[in-house]
């Protein structure tokens, strides 16, 4: 695809690296912001240097904050004994829409996968095992993608918490096999939540 400008031709190199943006998506979204007011492109790129700048992690449950302590994890309504253990900030954000959990959530930052190289020790399973040694919890849920990653994931968890005088719960499998959380709708996650079952039973008929 031959451009007129350098400038055009680097900007549309840049959008289509995005997730899902093939060269000609990227095309029209780059000659759609050069017809824009250039107060409101250089808002729409300095938002994202913001993002990329400014947002860290909780140093609680590592998901994605404005703050040294998200939102969530300072609610002081909410339950700190109880932990829904996820993925990524994706999973918190499917969960949240239910409006049926009232916990506080663990974010992972992945899942075990050998083919992708990604073993527990690349995970937040560490900062989740102290939290249990110190008696900060009293029930955990897996709220995992149901595939063989997330499987994975979840024995090893027990493995590692088992020991400990704590319930450990997996959502219901109301959640399609395969399927990512943040692509189910939110009457199913949430009645997969609040009908999560012990994980050894899971792990037995499974």
């Amino acid at each position: 695809m031959e451009l007129p400008s350098k400038h055009i031709t680097e900007a549309v190199e840049q959008l289509a690296t995005l997730p899902g943006i093939g060269r000609k998506t990227a095309l029209r979204l780059a000659l759609h912001l050069l017809k824009q007011n250039k107060d409101e492109v250089e808002r729409f790129a300095g938002s994202f240097i913001n993002m990329r700048n400014k947002i860290q992690f909780c140093r609680s449950c590592h998901n994605i904050s404005d703050n040294e302590i998200c939102s969530i994890c300072n609610n002081p309504k909410r339950n700190k004994k109880f932990i829904c253990v996820v993925e990524d900030m994706r999973d918190v954000i499917a969960i949240e829409n239910t409006r049926q959990f009232f916990g506080i959530y663990h974010v992972l930052g992945g899942i075990i996968s050998p083919v992708d190289g990604i073993g527990p020790s690349d995970l937040n399973i560490d900062s989740l095992v102290e939290k249990v040694q110190k008696g900060e919890v009293n029930e955990i849920v897996l709220a995992l993608s149901t595939t063989m990653e997330g499987d994975t994931t979840n024995y090893y968890l027990f493995k590692r918490l088992k020991e400990f005088n704590i319930s450990i719960s997996t959502i219901a499998r109301g959640v399609a096999v395969g399927d990512d959380l943040e692509y189910t709708d939110e009457l199913t996650l949430g009645k997969s939540i609040l009908n999560r079952i012990p994980y050894e039973n899971s792990f037995v008929k499974s």
